[in-house]
């Protein structure tokens, strides 16, 4: 068991140096975010028009009223003649630069995931040209369970679909070539 842990523990390093280069190199990181032409009239308009945290689909209709079908089709012709939005709020502001407590749950996130394929890599001698497939394979899912329905439902732009995307293909092959490599190691 101590040589999937160790595995685990090099995978969650690579992903999490691979995510460094991703995002601090590499654009694949930024792909598809942007900054508001003016952002103070943004954060105004927020700030008054957020009542608490939480995610915010802008043209809205609450869950109670997409049942009465006058209030339905109003929201529907306003979303067609409206610009959409998503937004994540939070009320709380925060120093961007202080980054330790997002990289420690960031590194502790890929190396939990990077169990999971050591875990699975564990059932099968898995040589490093199948751990890199495991691992692309892994990072293809993660894509099309998470990222793709956020491009799908919430309008996410495509390009940043192609940048998360790629972020996790690489990844995690790069990351389940560690694994293997470890995990072969260790056997023999």
């Amino acid at each position: 068991m101590g040589k999937i842990f160790i595995a685990a523990l090099v995978g969650g390093l690579v992903m999490f140096m691979w995510e460094f280069v991703a995002h601090m190199v590499l654009p694949l990181g930024e792909m598809g975010m942007r900054q508001p032409t003016n952002e103070d009239v943004v954060l105004d308009a927020v700030k008054s028009g957020f009542p608490e945290s939480g995610i915010y689909f802008i043209p809205s209709i609450s869950p109670e009223k997409m049942q009465d079908e006058a209030a339905a089709k109003a929201w529907s012709e306003k979303s067609l003649a409206s610009p959409y939005a998503f937004v994540v709020y939070d009320p709380v502001g925060r120093d961007p630069g202080a980054m330790g407590p997002y990289l420690g749950k960031q590194f502790g996130s890929d190396v939990l995931a990077a169990l999971v394929i050591a875990l699975v890599m564990s059932l099968g001698a898995v040589a490093a040209g199948r751990g890199a497939l495991v691992g692309a394979g892994f990072g293809a899912f993660s894509t099309l369970a998470v990222v793709v329905p956020h491009w799908n439902w919430y309008r996410f732009p495509a390009d940043y679909l192609v940048g998360q995307g790629t972020t996790q293909v690489v990844g995690w092959a790069l990351a389940g070539l560690a694994i293997a490599f470890v995990m072969r190691r260790r056997r023999a």
